[in-house]
């Protein structure tokens, strides 16, 4: 949403609506611009949060991407762009110049300069490789070294620093998973009747079309990461290029891949909540608060009435009527251990996605398959073992 356009497919808060709030960092960046990074947004976040504070406003921060929560609760981020924007010369996002690289020499090389962190993360995730490198280029550190830093600072914990602002409260809304589903499934189709095909066109005029003309199409930075813009690429490209009949295809195929990515991501964005706000091990955790959204006509009673509630429990002091979320976590838990699956052939990190990992159809399936290999093994060496004691037994009788 901080980028200019495609208003209707990322969602955008009606102009009715910012009428009754003022509403901050809506439709400001260009969105040809595609080194925008968390730091930029938490560093713009952060001026404006102290300026509404100063108004004796209350900031209250809307998602959406719970990763740029987490960067404006906790002190957890490496800021390196001011260092690199004394160099002389074009600034250029070092970042994007090593997710060039190929995964595995990228991972090589961030074992050469912080082994600790290339124990941690995965081989194919480039982003967070190209992140770490990044980092020790920049800063001469590893960036282990700056996180282990952060999270010894008073008020830090296993996965990062202090709480910068330690009287927040978190509200989560939350829905039945099939109501949930129902209702994004209807808001694709919403977006559709409010003209996103010729958003979409228009956009795709505007800023993709040269691009994709000199096969320079990028959906992994920007704005065109964006979910449902990359869904109807296929569509977009061949409008007025093929049949009617192979076009309308084309469209139902974008619209039912732009439903079911929506779904996917709602599902991500909840699954973060469960194990990054409610299962994050140390005392520098806001508390969290369901409010049920499944019936939207008991939005007063649900959602309304006992949000006011907590806030202003909040505002004056006191402990808010409802009690937070509580999920059972393993304190012992490691969310970064590093184990090697010989016999699947693959890195697996964390502890629960190996336990995961080890009850996987694809692993038992490997795994029986190789006690058979071994029980055939070691039926022909007995078979082997008898066969040369008879032998042997044979032999004796005869003179030397």
């Amino acid at each position: 949403q901080v980028y200019k356009g495609l208003d209707i497919i990322t969602n955008k808060v009606s102009p009715q609506e910012q009428r009754l709030c003022r509403h901050h960092m809506i439709s400001f960046v260009d969105p040809l611009v595609s080194n925008y990074t968390v730091v930029d947004f938490r560093d713009k976040a952060v001026a404006l949060i102290s300026y509404i504070f100063a108004r004796d406003k209350i900031p209250i921060v809307v998602g959406g991407t719970n990763y740029y929560i987490e960067s404006l609760l906790w002190k957890v981020l490496i800021n390196t762009k001011e260092k690199a924007s004394m160099a002389p010369g074009p600034v250029t996002d070092r970042k994007v110049e090593l997710e060039q690289l190929d995964g595995v020499e990228l991972h090589r090389r961030l074992s050469q300069v912080d082994p600790e962190m290339a124990a941690k993360l995965h081989p194919h995730d480039k982003r967070k490789v190209a992140r770490s490198l990044q980092v020790f280029e920049e800063t001469g550190i590893p960036h282990s070294e700056i996180l282990h830093q952060q999270q010894e600072e008073e008020g830090g914990g296993p996965l990062g620093g202090p709480l910068k602002y330690p009287h927040s409260c978190i509200l989560w809304l939350h829905a039945d998973q099939a109501a949930l589903d129902q209702r994004l499934e209807k808001r694709v189709d919403d977006m559709l009747a409010a003209g996103l095909l010729e958003e979409l066109r228009d956009f795709h005029r505007r800023y993709n079309q040269e691009k994709v003309a000199e096969n320079r199409q990028d959906y992994q930075h920007g704005i065109f990461q964006s979910i449902g813009f990359k869904e109807f690429h296929e569509y977009l490209i061949s409008e007025g290029n093929c049949s009617p009949e192979t076009s309308a295809l084309l469209l139902q195929k974008g619209i039912q891949a732009l439903k079911q990515v929506t779904k996917r991501y709602a599902r991500r964005q909840n699954k973060w909540v469960r194990n990054r706000f409610l299962r994050r091990p140390g005392p520098n955790v806001p508390p969290v608060y369901g409010l049920e959204v499944s019936d939207l006509l008991r939005w007063e009673e649900d959602v309304l009435k006992p949000a006011l509630e907590i806030v202003e429990s909040f505002i004056q002091g006191r402990e808010p009527p409802a009690e937070p979320v509580k999920m059972a976590y393993d304190v012992h838990e490691n969310k970064r251990s590093h184990r090697v699956c010989e016999l699947c052939d693959r890195v697996i990190i964390g502890d629960r996605e190996w336990a995961a990992h080890t009850r996987s159809k694809s692993h038992l399936h490997h795994l029986k398959k190789r006690r058979k290999l071994e029980a055939a093994s070691r039926a022909a060496e007995t078979e082997g073992d008898s066969g040369d004691a008879e032998t042997s037994g044979e032999y004796s009788s005869l003179p030397l």
